[in-house]
């Protein structure tokens, strides 16, 4: 009945309208939304552990979260949901897809998932939980980063959150205090997040007033260069990075720039390849514009956005195996496999970490 509109229900329909068209990422926030969003930041809110974008138009899972209702059912880098609650995705906007798939813990949700690798189709209903993401672990995806018996040490980054610079502090000092000779950073099916914390966590290997990533855009004011403001304590430690097709954003950042200053050798597959800036715009209402105003590029000023990062070293691993590898990651989690799925699971090489280790 539009004799039941308001005037704010008029300027958000008309501001929904509006960003909608102009990319996959622009979008109009409505109050809830908006909060959705910060929580994000603060790496803590309920619903099913994905991080999801757009590709060629579809809603794609970008990486799920580790131990998450999501990852437990097996869903993968590369999924792509075509319904959510038996309502197709193809006209959803990525804020309105979050939106459906978040809620109460302990409440439930039906999505509907197309794999492209088989062309299979499957429903899943989820239930909702507490997601809280710590951003940095170990090889056993806890928090002791044993040093490996070659002086290896590894750590593996889910993605950049709020307290992603501190926890990676911790790891490289206690790493550091047993001898560490060289280290593998493990990227793979991180999402991104922060763009500070990508910026701070290149700061730790490499020179200050260092250029990490520059942004270009239509307007001049979005022409800028993040460099790194301190003294990096491991300049000289050698480093691998793994990176693969769920490495996307601050992730790509990150490999990029240790990429262009020859400071780490790129192993894996190429990265997921968002490198868009949304700029967030707060109303008075509470509500809020976000929209894309510039790309990422890296200290060479190659282009992010679309085309992923290149490893120096690709080595091609399929869906199914990165999913069971990215188990493998999460503590206890061979316990809940079937018989036939452990042998799978214990027979698995990680052909990537193993070449980052011979290097």
């Amino acid at each position: 009945d539009g004799d039941k509109l308001t005037y704010q229900d008029l300027i958000h329909g008309a501001l929904h309208g509006m960003l909608n068209t102009l990319d996959p990422h622009s979008e109009f926030l409505e109050p809830r939304k908006y909060e959705d969003l910060k929580s994000d930041t603060e790496g803590k809110f309920g619903g099913i552990g994905i991080q999801v974008g757009l590709r060629g138009g579809a809603l794609t899972v970008i990486a799920p979260i580790e131990d998450s209702p999501a990852f437990q059912a097996g869903i993968l880098s590369g999924d792509r949901i075509i319904k959510i609650e038996g309502k197709t995705t193809e006209k959803m906007s990525l804020t309105d897809a979050v939106d459906v798939l978040r809620g109460e813990p302990g409440t439930q949700v039906t999505i509907t998932i197309l794999r492209p690798s088989s062309g299979e189709t499957r429903d899943h209903t989820l239930t909702r939980g507490d997601i809280k993401v710590d951003t940095v672990r170990d090889i056993d995806g806890r928090r002791e980063f044993p040093l490996g018996p070659d002086g290896i040490g590894y750590i593996r980054i889910n993605q950049f959150g709020g307290q992603t610079r501190s926890e990676l502090d911790a790891a490289l000092a206690r790493l550091e205090a047993a001898a560490m000779k060289a280290l593998i950073l493990d990227l793979r099916d991180n999402p991104g997040g922060l763009l500070d914390q990508a910026a701070a966590v290149c700061g730790r290997f490499v020179a200050p007033g260092t250029i990490v990533v520059t942004t270009d855009g239509r307007d001049p004011r979005e022409k800028r260069e993040f460099r790194v403001s301190r003294n990096g304590k491991h300049l000289d430690l050698p480093m691998v990075v793994l990176v693969n097709g769920g490495s996307a954003s601050a992730s790509e950042i990150v490999a990029g720039c240790l990429q262009d200053l020859k400071r780490a050798v790129i192993v894996g597959q190429t990265t997921f390849g968002k490198g868009s800036v949304q700029s967030i715009i707060p109303l008075q209402d509470g509500a809020a514009l976000r929209l894309t105003t510039a790309k990422y590029y890296t200290p060479s000023h190659k282009v992010i956005h679309e085309h992923g990062i290149t490893p120096d070293i690709v080595i091609e691993v399929s869906p199914e195996e990165a999913g069971l590898l990215a188990l493998r990651r999460v503590p206890g989690a061979v316990e809940t496999l079937e018989e036939g799925q452990r042998k799978q699971f214990e027979d698995l090489r990680d052909i990537q970490l193993e070449r980052a280790r011979d290097l």
